[in-house]
């Protein structure tokens, strides 16, 4: 702050009062910024405050908005991983019902109205498989139609590549290591399922007492091989996302570990140290104060040597 030193004796020109006003101007814009600082908790509200940290604080708050919408990408992830897991636990068991049923029937202790029974028992179970197929959705998509195939964008790197991780139901995903590598959980419209070339589950509705058909003694041996593969793979399908779900469980707690570390570091750039400010704000209170007195007192200088001109 520049100031000068005037002769106590010159009225026309009052150095000591400008010196002490000068002064108060200071303590007065000292302690508007201690109060802005105070009252929004931030040492930088403006680029003024800080150029450097300004930037910095800028860029991180970006790079703290993009690991967020990473974050809800994942989380998006993990729900349709988490629903069709749960969707081919539900369709395993209900394979495994037919199955015990497919076993039975080739007991020859079983007569052909018994047979029949268990083959539309089968069926029933079949039909809930189309409706387990049916009721997995998620935003607006069928999960298991064996069409289901997206990217979510978990991450960015240093230069802003995305990192994406898909997540493919489609039949031509060799992921799957499935048999035929054709994986097709829909039950009622095709003749492949779970990656079974030749499996038509809707054949069981076919079992009449004039034609078994799959639950007849040449066809049973197949009918048992097909269901415990199409078993078999359905299980790798469901192992196949559960590697997914472990990679997305890693990655939302890498990027709730760097959101923690970004906000602690932007916090430490732009926050307000509340004790210093509030130390400083007393300190510029009493400055201002004192230029106060000072402004006062110089302001009354030339008030005594009016003194002389006027012969008292």
């Amino acid at each position: 702050m520049p100031f000068g030193i005037g002769g106590n004796a010159r009225i026309r020109t009052n150095i000591p009062a400008e010196n002490a006003y000068n002064s108060l101007d200071v303590a007065n814009r000292n302690i508007s910024t201690g109060q802005l600082r105070l009252s929004t908790g931030k040492r930088i509200n403006n680029a003024g405050d800080d150029v450097a940290g300004y930037i910095t604080s800028r860029a991180l708050h970006a790079r703290n908005s993009a690991l967020s919408a990473s974050l809800k990408a994942v989380g998006d992830a993990t729900n349709v991983t988490n629903i069709v897991m749960d969707s081919l636990e539900n369709i395993s068991n209900l394979l495994d019902t037919i199955k015990e049923g497919s076993a039975t029937a080739a007991s020859g202790a079983m007569g052909t109205d018994e047979k029949v029974a268990l083959a539309k028992a089968a069926y029933r179970m079949v039909q809930q498989i189309q409706t387990v197929v049916d009721t997995s959705v998620f935003g607006g998509r069928q999960l298991l139609d064996g069409t289901y195939s997206a990217d979510f964008i978990i991450g960015t790197n240093a230069v802003h590549d995305l990192i994406t991780l898909g997540i493919d139901l489609s039949p031509n995903n060799v992921d799957f290591n499935v048999s035929s590598n054709n994986f097709n959980p829909n039950s009622m419209l095709t003749t492949i399922f779970a990656g079974v070339t030749g499996l038509d589950l809707r054949e069981f509705n076919n079992v009449t007492s004039n034609n078994l058909g799959i639950f007849s003694f040449s066809q049973m041996t197949h009918t048992l091989q097909s269901l415990s593969y199409s078993i078999d793979n359905v299980n790798k399908t469901a192992s196949y996302l559960g590697g997914i779900v472990n990679r997305l469980n890693s990655q939302e707690e890498i990027l709730k570990g760097q959101i923690t570390n970004y906000n602690a570091a932007i916090s430490r750039i732009e926050d307000a140290d509340v004790a210093k400010e509030q130390l400083q704000l007393v300190k510029n209170q009493f400055l201002q104060q004192a230029s106060l007195v000072s402004l006062a007192q110089a302001n009354s200088n030339p008030q005594s040597f009016l003194q002389l001109i006027s012969g008292r």
